[in-house]
């Protein structure tokens, strides 16, 4: 009897909870509350970044990466002839890659090329550069127009990748994003 008993247990309880389960599973969730102003707020932050000279400049509709900030005195297209690269892979063209002039790591020479592993341009379905801010939002979040990445994908992108990183700590005495 005590045999049976100790084998009945687990499935009786299984039974009794079963309801409260299905109960759980059934009830519609709370809807998100959302704060427009906080949320215009964040975005601003984010578009700060997303705009700013360190992400922007290669982030071309062109395939000509820029040169552009205070230190520049205005805009204009990177030197050298640097092209996104006739295979479209943003590394640029054979004889003439991004990797050539940009390292794994920052030139030491002052003003030199900046540098972090696998430097390139954005892919061509993220160009941005001269967007406004609304723009850029509609653009991200539209999988369609943004290579078909969710914002988690997005999001995991901006915080994993060590191209982005350099932009946050670029080096000394240059402005990160």
């Amino acid at each position: 009897m005590k045999k049976l008993l100790i084998m009945l247990t687990p499935a009786a309880m299984l039974v009794l909870a079963a309801p409260f389960a299905i109960a759980q599973e059934s009830q519609t969730p709370a809807p998100a509350t959302v704060d427009a102003a906080k949320g215009l707020s964040e975005w601003d932050k984010v578009y700060a970044v997303f705009s700013h000279p360190r992400c922007a400049d290669c982030h071309v509709a062109d395939d000509r990466p820029r040169w552009s900030g205070a230190h520049y005195r205005g805009t204009r297209v990177h030197a050298f002839n640097v092209q996104r690269g006739a295979d479209g892979s943003g590394f640029g063209n054979p004889g003439l890659r991004c990797t050539a002039c940009h390292f794994s790591s920052n030139s030491k020479a002052l003003h030199g090329p900046p540098g972090a592993e696998n430097w390139h341009l954005a892919p061509a379905e993220m160009a941005w550069f001269g967007k406004s801010s609304a723009e850029i939002c509609a653009q991200i979040k539209d999988p369609l127009r943004n290579g078909n990445r969710s914002l988690k994908d997005i999001a995991l992108h901006v915080r994993d990748d060590r191209l982005v990183a350099w932009g946050w700590a670029p080096g000394p005495d240059r402005e990160p994003a």
